[in-house]
């Protein structure tokens, strides 16, 4: 059996700048079974340095992918560094994934805050490989200004399959930006949802998915088709080390995606 917390080697065959402090790194391992679905992650690092939680922003197929990885940490600091050809190390996938088998003939709504684009990025993928299999989709995406946003160019691309709503916290001047300012939560009304037969899809700052969460269940939203996605402390992957250990569930494990009801109810509740 496979040892759940030996990492391989990822050789790094490109990368994207997506914004100041943010790449796409395109990844390829030796084992072309590697596969993943739209939602989980890999602990992604490099000896001596350490490792760090990040979904894939991509579908995974023969042993490719993607990260969409900000510089925020010591860990996501020393991979900003890495050049093609370079290489650094990942085990996974582990964790839950968006329901997209279940949602088939529904409708969905995509709302993202900031980099939380990017591990809805392969649903977006896997919905248009699949877009007879799906209703009406949605996506409404915030980040703080233009300069944050990720995937724009892609995003031009969706609009012929999808519905896309795009805003910023504020336009800094001298910035062209033809679309909203404003909250995500603002963009609720503005798009076309049915309620009753919509699964809803969240991912980016836990208070921006609070409110979101909040507003969809305002709306008439069913609490077993709104999802959430969660990323902190995660260490081993397996939960076995207790780090994200939060109330009775494992974030590593029991998801990353959640249902919100779900992660609403603990105690000590994140959102």
């Amino acid at each position: 059996m496979k040892n759940p917390l030996l990492p391989v080697k990822a050789t790094i065959t490109g990368i994207k700048r997506e914004t100041e402090d943010t790449k796409t790194f395109s990844l390829s391992i030796e084992d072309s079974s590697y596969t993943a679905k739209p939602g989980q992650f890999n602990m992604v690092g490099y000896p001596g340095v350490g490792e760090a939680p990040i979904s894939l922003s991509s579908m995974a197929s023969e042993g490719r992918f993607q990260h969409t990885i900000r510089s925020v940490g010591r860990v996501t600091e020393f991979i900003d560094g890495f050049k093609e050809g370079d290489v650094m190390y990942v085990r996974g996938p582990y964790g839950t994934y968006w329901p997209l088998d279940n949602a088939i003939g529904n409708d969905i709504l995509l709302v993202a805050g900031g980099v939380g684009l990017a591990p809805l990025r392969p649903v977006v993928q896997e919905i248009l490989e699949r877009r007879n299999s799906f209703g009406t989709v949605t996506l409404i995406y915030g980040s703080r200004t233009p300069d944050n946003m990720l995937f724009l160019r892609e995003i031009d691309t969706w609009r012929k399959n999808i519905a896309v709503f795009l805003t910023v916290d504020e336009v800094t001047p001298n910035t062209k930006w033809d679309y909203d300012v404003g909250l995500v939560t603002q963009l609720l009304d503005n798009a076309a949802i049915n309620p009753v037969k919509t699964f809803a899809f969240i991912c980016g700052p836990e208070i921006m998915m609070l409110f979101v969460s909040r507003g969809l269940s305002m709306r008439g939203f069913l609490p077993s088709r709104v999802y959430v996605s969660l990323e902190r402390r995660m260490k081993c992957g397996i939960a076995q080390c207790g780090h994200c250990q939060h109330g009775g569930k494992f974030i590593c494990k029991d998801g990353p995606v959640f249902l919100y009801k779900d992660m609403s109810r603990l105690a000590d509740g994140l959102l």
